[in-house]
């Protein structure tokens, strides 16, 4: 059995993509890599991962950790 809700995640992994791509760009970065699962975009010279379904976000010059709102706090 899957740890996670493979379903739920199909269902809701594109709105959260769209929903993180526009929050991303409206900061001003760029998206330099998208796929259906994450993002990538440039902080400070840096690339930044993040993975919308699950949070997680990862990269030189951030703190990883987990949460939309924890890396909006970073980018500001």
């Amino acid at each position: 059995m899957a740890r996670l809700d493979q379903d739920r995640e199909k269902r809701l992994e594109p709105e959260r993509l769209s929903k993180a791509v526009d929050a991303v760009t409206a900061l001003g970065f760029e998206i330099v890599v998208e796929t259906n699962k994450m993002i990538c975009f440039l902080f400070n010279g840096n690339v930044i991962t993040y993975y919308p379904y699950s949070g997680w976000h990862t990269g030189k010059g951030i703190k990883d950790g987990r949460g939309w709102k924890n890396l909006e706090k970073q980018l500001k």
